[in-house]
This record gives structure tokens, sequence and C-alpha cells, in this order.
């Protein structure tokens, strides 16, 4: 059974991913120091698949105790690199934290990768290296040019990127693939994890369950006035157990040599966008509950409209989103409603 390291992995993607490996065989190991995670997410997966991954409470900027715990588990397959702080709005008031910890974090992975010969290194990189696509540039392929980020956390995944295809072009031992996600949403069917989001949500979905929740008065939905349907942003929302898939796909053909380059990239979406709008429409349709809205300005920052072009990923990983959104919206209101009542 081969073993893989998860940084990261009580985090929203991570623990579905730790579910996904798991599932496929693998033995997982969970670096987190859980500082935007808990601890019960353990618990969560455990329940799933029957299976408790080893488990580190340990910051992956610790040099030390990472060569500590990759002796302890040597022999080691791969690694997925989740572990980043990742909210767009602290990024910009705090960069010193976003670049020490982002930058960090992935070089000393970088460094036990090759230390102790692993085969394979999969990023967990953003579209949001993509930006304001140009006009009529939708849907972004793999190679469509990154242009320079608006905010500290999106830079530090494009220099994540280039710091890794740098040393795989040098010569690394191992190799990597780089997967460039759009708006994951959802959580497992069986509403044993999900997403957790601490005080007010960064993302959309979550926002859009607290209000149908009554946690919040109101969603928000900045501007009405875009160049759209029907006038709210657009974005490519992709269920989190169809991304977490593709992850193992990824490390698979990593670890049987089914990779020539050294180091490849991948869009991970649906394929097609789905408006603000839309996105509440069909969640007040999969669940029956009213979501109560209004109309404010535009947010600065925010893109348009944007999804991605994922033949790559279908044609050379195997891999596509398969779950529709009405039932991956049903999902997350499922987990929503378990978190109220634990409240």
């Amino acid at each position: 059974m081969k073993k893989i390291i998860l940084t990261g992995g009580c985090g929203f993607i991570g623990s579905h991913t730790c579910v996904e490996l798991q599932n496929a065989g693998y033995q997982v190991v969970i670096i987190d120091n859980l500082s935007n995670s808990e601890l019960a997410v353990i618990d969560g997966i455990s329940r799933i698949t029957g299976v408790r991954p080893t488990f580190y409470n340990k910051d992956c900027c610790d040099l030390v105790a990472m060569r500590t715990i990759f002796q302890q588990e040597s022999p080691i397959a791969g690694i997925v690199h989740f572990a980043a702080s990742k909210a767009v709005n602290e990024s910009v008031q705090n960069p010193y934290k976003y670049y020490r910890n982002n930058l960090i974090s992935l070089m000393n992975m970088m460094q036990m990768a090759q230390e102790f010969k692993l085969k394979g290194f999969v990023f967990s990189s953003s579209c949001t290296v993509y930006g304001e696509p140009d006009e009529g540039n939708n849907p972004v392929t793999e190679n469509t040019p990154i242009k320079p980020a608006t905010s500290p956390y999106g830079n530090t995944k494009q220099i994540c990127e280039e710091i890794l295809t740098d040393t795989m072009r040098a010569g690394a031992a191992y190799k990597t693939i780089l997967l460039r996600y759009f708006n994951p949403i959802g959580a497992h069917p069986s509403s044993h994890i999900g997403e957790l989001p601490r005080g007010v949500p960064q993302n959309l979905l979550p926002y859009v369950c607290q209000a149908a929740a009554g946690i919040r008065k109101e969603l928000n939905v900045f501007g009405n006035d875009y160049n759209t349907p029907d006038g709210s942003c657009i974005r490519d929302y992709i269920d989190v157990c169809d991304l977490a898939n593709a992850h193992v796909k990824a490390m698979t053909r990593l670890v049987e040599d089914r990779q020539k380059e050294p180091v490849d990239v991948f869009n991970l979406g649906t394929g097609h966008g789905v408006s603000v709008l839309e996105l509440v429409r069909t969640f007040e349709q999969a669940t029956g509950v009213k979501v109560p809205y209004r109309i404010v300005g535009r947010r600065q920052g925010d893109i348009e409209q944007i999804w991605g072009c994922v033949d790559k990923a279908n044609k050379v990983l195997g891999w596509s989103a398969v779950r529709p959104l009405a039932e991956t919206l049903k999902n997350a209101w499922n987990w929503q409603i378990k978190l109220n009542n634990k409240n």
C-alpha cells in the first residue's frame, strides 16, 4: 500500500481528498497545524472510509518537524500539498503572513520530496493565476497567459508554480502536477465532512447556506450590472468530491511513472459557467428553501466571468466532473443542517 503525505489534510478540499485517496487504496498521512481547520474532521474521514489516517499536528514551515515525520513514515510515494493561507482579503491586509507561510511550507515539502526520493508532488493551485480573461477567452485553457496577480494570495500561487516548474526543469528527482482549481463547493454526501468557514464566510456557497438557515440576515450579491445574462458574476463551480478524485488520478499518474514531463498542469472545473443568481435559484429548487438576498454594489477585485476548459484533464488524467449542480447544492445544505444541529 503506497503512502501519501497530505498537508492541510483537515481542510475542506484536503479532507475530501483524504477520503478519495483512502478509498483508492492509498495510506494517508495528514500534516495540519489546525490554524484553519478542526481535528474533528479526522473522525468524519474515519466514519466515511472505516480507516483513520495518521495525523500530525505540525506546521509545514517547521523543517525540523517535517524531517522527523518523513523519517518516521518513510518510505513515502508522494505529497499532495494543500497547506496554505487562502483568504484573499486577509492577504491584502497581511501580505507577509501569506508569503512566509505559503512559500516556506512549499519549499520545505519540496526539500523533503527530494531528500526522501519521492516519486510525485501534486500542488494545489488556482484559476486565480489567469486573472480576468480577455474578452472571448472563456473558457480558459492551461495555455491561457498568466496575468499579474490581483492579491498577495494569488501571487503566492503563481510564485509556487514558478518555483516548482523551475525546480523540475533543473532535474529534480521527482515529478510534479499543478492542479488549477476553479470554485470548489459542496460537501460529502454522508454529511460527515464539509466546508467549515470561520467567522463571515469568504466563499459564496457557505454564505448562501447560512442565509438560507437564518444565520445571516441575507446574502449580498455584489453587482447585477455585469456583462452577463443576468448581470451577476459567472464562475465555474465544481463539486468538492469530483475535485478530490482528480488528485487521486494525478497522484496515480505520478507514482506509476506514466508522466514523462517533469511538470504538467491541469484545469479542474466543470467546463461551463454559472452565475451567482443562477446558483441561488438552483439552490432554492434543489432544497425547497428560499435564500434572502439583496443586490449591492460591485466588490473591488471581482472578476466578471471565468470558467475553465477541462479537455486536457478529461483526456490525459481520465477525469471529469460528474455530479450535477443541484446534487452538490443539496449536499451542502444537508451539511449546513448538521452544523446547525451541533450548535
